[in-house]
């Protein structure tokens, strides 16, 4: 009994001989006033450091990076919603050129247009971006020469002189508008004699008559003719929009003439059985329909997206027409960007992306900075391009893939360029994908190192303060006599 009592005191003591804390008896240790107060000293700087310290193991920061760009998509959506101010959406064409060889004209899939009226807004839906169809031309075995030296001259050549005492003269008035150099001009040009002496022919009470822009600019830059050929319908001095665009034959034309001058009786028939008692505001109104006269505003609104290629390259707006040759003097291609960006859109984004973007620092949402700016250009044969640095930026605002994700941040430098003035302007956007990416992240303190740094607060702390205590002690300490 004795033996085992030993024995396991013998363990005992060499379980003690470890003990990194040891106890002071009770009775050898003093409690000073000097050693209360570094106490409560010791405390109160272990809560701050203790609250501080949970504050920041709380607080995350954002760290940003570069590096290469790992992306190995081959292709990239560019999404763009932009206001042509003086353009028609006939002659609105988007064009995509790129590093690659791509050169693809009037991009009809994903593209949708818009005529707007002189307010801006959304009037007439021209649909999809389509194919514009080819129009029709008669074939003529004489030509104009031919036809003058044979029949003399119906259609009437006139100038600044003549023009406004012409159309007065002429209650229904049917006029060309052309370029010598047109090729679309040329074709129409023995059609447009035949048209003038059919209507002779038949009595229509029809002017027909033309104008050569280049002999006369001035006047057509005030009628603001705009394409080759341009044929316009007057009524009673005024022009009737929109401007005839089917097809140019004389069966065509003819016919567009005679329904003119059916809806005109029509509606004189109309302003004869109400006499004075219509209101003038309502007789107006019945006029404009009878003559099918839609004023348009040269404002068109195209919007959409395009998939391109990963390499340098350029998106362009330019006046371009399958039927009409443009008017370079009057092509002005001032625009305002609603929107443009690059990859998915950030307005139809999921909540992931939402989630993600709201943590994101403003810095880092450069995604559309060129959204509601204007470039507008006041002389002629001017455009302005844009030059567009695109920079992959990667979100990371955790540690799991369902919150990160991949956004496009842009840099844009706008100039104007100056055309010559046979050539027709356009509004170009080049980009080009820088090979580098920013990467965005989110950091956050481990649990490990904020309970080591607790460690560190109360030992750190309770020895520091123990050193002063101690030395303080000493200095104060009444001497022994």
């Amino acid at each position: 009994m004795s033996n085992q009592i030993n024995g396991g005191r013998g363990r005992n003591n060499a379980l003690s001989s470890v003990d990194f804390y040891r106890r002071i008896p009770r009775d050898l240790t003093e409690a000073t006033a000097l050693g209360a107060f570094m106490s409560v000293c010791a405390m109160a700087v272990m809560a701050v450091l203790f609250l501080s310290e949970t504050a920041a193991f709380a607080r995350t920061n954002m760290s940003t990076s570069i590096s290469v760009d790992e992306n190995t998509q081959p292709e990239i959506r560019l999404n763009f919603n932009i206001t042509v101010m003086d353009l028609h959406c006939d002659y609105v064409s988007v064009d995509v050129w790129d590093a690659l060889g791509t050169n693809r004209q009037n991009i009809t899939k994903n593209v949708e247009k818009w005529q707007l009226d002189d307010e801006g807004r959304r009037r007439i839906f021209a649909g999809r971006n389509r194919e514009t169809r080819e129009v029709r031309h008669d074939d003529h075995d004489m030509t104009l020469e031919e036809m003058h030296e044979t029949d003399g001259v119906h259609a009437i050549e006139l100038d600044n002189n003549n023009f406004d005492s012409w159309i007065e003269k002429n209650e229904m008035a049917f006029i060309d508008m052309y370029a010598p150099w047109c090729v679309w001009c040329q074709k129409l040009a023995p059609t447009w004699e035949q048209l003038a002496k059919e209507v002779r022919k038949e009595g229509m009470p029809v002017g027909i008559g033309k104008i050569d822009c280049v002999q006369q600019a001035d006047l057509c830059r005030k009628e603001k003719v705009m394409a080759f050929p341009t044929l316009r319908w007057y009524h009673s001095g005024e022009m009737v929009a929109p401007d005839y665009k089917m097809d140019r034959t004389v069966t065509a034309l003819l016919g567009f003439a005679k329904r003119k001058l059916d809806m005109d009786e029509k509606f004189k028939e109309w302003d004869k059985k109400q006499g004075s008692s219509v209101d003038e505001e309502v007789r107006e109104r019945k006029k404009q329909l009878y003559q099918q006269n839609r004023p348009e505003h040269p404002s068109c609104q195209v919007s959409g997206f395009l998939m391109v290629n990963r390499v340098p390259g350029n998106f362009h707006i330019e006046a371009k027409s399958k039927n009409h040759n443009l008017n370079a003097a009057m092509t002005n291609l001032s625009h305002v960007v609603n929107h443009l960006s690059f990859g998915e859109p950030m307005k139809t984004a999921s909540r992931k992306t939402k989630r993600i973007l709201k943590q994101a620092p403003d810095e880092h949402k450069q995604f559309s900075p060129m959204d509601s700016h204007d470039y507008v250009t006041i002389d002629y044969h001017q455009a302005f391009h844009h030059y567009i640095k695109v920079v992959s930026t990667h979100l990371n605002m955790g540690s799991s893939t369902a919150n990160s994700m991949l956004a496009y941040q842009f840099l844009e430098q706008s100039q104007v360029v100056h055309y010559d003035e046979k050539d027709v302007p356009e509004a170009r956007f080049s980009y080009d994908l820088s090979p580098m990416s920013v990467v965005v992240q989110k950091e956050g303190r481990k649990w490990y190192d904020y309970m080591t740094s607790l460690c560190a607060i109360i030992g750190g702390t309770f020895t520091t303060l123990g050193l002063i205590d101690a030395t303080l002690y000493k200095v104060f300490k009444p001497k022994k006599l």
